[in-house]
């Protein structure tokens, strides 16, 4: 097995000591960070998400995966500055006003970063001004509101109504999620996405900028 594939199967073990043990290795063997990041790190966090879809795994597994991938990646960041690789995209999140919660966002923002994705996020209890500012601030091409509670949903919806009456609706994709969420509300509310997971959310958000 090649060191690379090593450190696939690291990452899908949730090995986090093991992952960056093996990542640093491979730098000190010459390979490219890009190489690194594409053939090793990637193919493992990108199977940690379709088994995760699949239900074959769950959340404390993706958390030990995503923290590998990430631990792994501040090793060959600096590589990949120096070799100009830059972030595919970027994406604003939080948890919108009036919602404490922060698990389900913070799996979010790991596996974005994961994706690639640069991730600005905002924390929880956000509101519609401080979503605003991030837009004109960071021209991010996905925001994500997520909501944990019934009685918080439908800020989801206030925040999106502010962002088209500021002008701004037209410039990013919005995306919602969290337990109480469905695609109906999303429909409703005028969002983008809804996705059910982070796994998803990542999924989601990467094949958007890839493509757009």
């Amino acid at each position: 097995m090649s060191i690379l594939n090593e450190i696939s199967e690291l990452v899908i073990e949730g090995n986090i000591e093991g992952t960056k043990a093996k990542v640093e290795l491979a730098v000190e063997q010459g390979i490219g960070a890009v190489s690194i990041l594409d053939e090793g790190l990637m193919p493992g966090i990108n199977e940690i998400g379709e088994r995760f879809a699949k239900f074959e795994i769950f959340v404390p597994n993706v958390l030990m995966s995503a923290k590998a991938m990430n631990i792994s990646v501040e090793v060959i960041q600096p590589l990949l500055t120096a070799s100009g690789a830059k972030p595919i995209g970027t994406a604003v999140i939080g948890t919108v006003k009036g919602d404490l919660h922060d698990i389900g966002k913070n799996l979010v923002a790991l596996m974005m970063k994961s994706s690639g994705l640069e991730v600005i996020d905002l924390g929880s209890d956000i509101g519609a001004d401080k979503y605003i500012e991030a837009i004109e601030k960071y021209e991010p091409d996905v925001i994500g509101l997520s909501a944990l509670l019934t009685t918080t949903m439908n800020e989801q919806g206030r925040i999106i109504k502010a962002i088209e009456e500021k002008g701004l609706r037209d410039k990013i994709k919005i995306m919602v999620g969290g337990a109480p969420v469905t695609q109906a509300w999303a429909d409703k509310i005028g969002a983008d996405a809804f996705t059910a997971d982070a796994a998803d959310a990542a999924r989601w958000a990467k094949n958007y900028v890839v493509n757009k």
